[in-house]
């Protein structure tokens, strides 16, 4: 009652009355996906609370569906919701809507960023590039702490061969934040570049990604 006598508006109204989506604060735009609260607690105290209890918008956005259920006043829909909101955003920024030009690790780290950056578990990738360094494909092969298993050489090399590509940059993210790499690393680096040789499709590199840096084996002297 005194939110309405004092002017209050719910950041929808404040938007359709013309104010920026932009200009929400974390809790107003968390509350637009939450959309309603339960008894005595309006949706921004709810938005208020679950930012609050886990430690900010960022960690939301890596928190489980059913961490997200369990909050009070949640539930597994709202919480689906909030995931995919999350998801759009992360989809607009990955997409590849025409080459991209891979001139150096940090073009690899800034390109991947927004893909490795919420990653609790490690993930390998493949870049395959033309002869211009002109990115082709980006794919996913494995998900997982890298063992020679889930990273087999006919996996890593099966797209660039479909793709008529002249190279391949592997890479995957450490989630410690260390962006060393460990012996498991190294081996599999070398074991990759002496297959390219066999294919005919060379490793241009094997980089290692974190939150804050990346480690070329390229730059460092595990691939000549």
């Amino acid at each position: 009652m005194d939110k309405m006598c004092t002017g209050f508006k719910l950041p929808i109204q404040k938007c359709i009355d013309g104010e920026s989506v932009r200009d929400l604060s974390d809790i107003e735009l968390l509350a637009v996906i939450v959309g309603t609260g339960i008894k005595d607690i309006d949706v921004l105290e709810l938005s208020a609370k679950m930012i609050k209890n886990m430690g900010g918008l960022s960690a939301v956005s890596k928190a489980g569906l059913r961490e997200i259920a369990a909050e009070k006043g949640l539930g597994l829909k709202k919480a689906v919701k909030i995931q995919a909101a999350f998801e759009i955003g992360r989809r607009v920024i990955t997409d590849i809507t025409d080459l991209k030009h891979i001139s150096s690790p940090n073009a690899v780290w800034n390109l991947l960023l927004p893909e490795i950056a919420c990653l609790q578990k490690e993930e390998f990738r493949v870049l395959v590039v033309n002869n211009k360094n002109m990115l082709l494909k980006k794919i996913i092969v494995s998900i997982g702490t890298i063992t020679e298993a889930i990273v087999h050489p006919r996996e890593v090399f099966r797209d660039a061969i479909k793709e008529a590509g002249s190279g391949i940059i592997v890479t995957h993210n450490h989630p410690s934040g260390n962006a060393s790499p460990s012996k498991q690393d190294i081996d599999t680096t070398k074991r990759l570049a002496e297959a390219g040789k066999i294919v005919g499709i060379p490793l241009l590199d094997h980089i290692i990604l974190t939150n804050s840096s990346y480690y070329s084996m390229k730059e460092n002297g595990y691939i000549i």
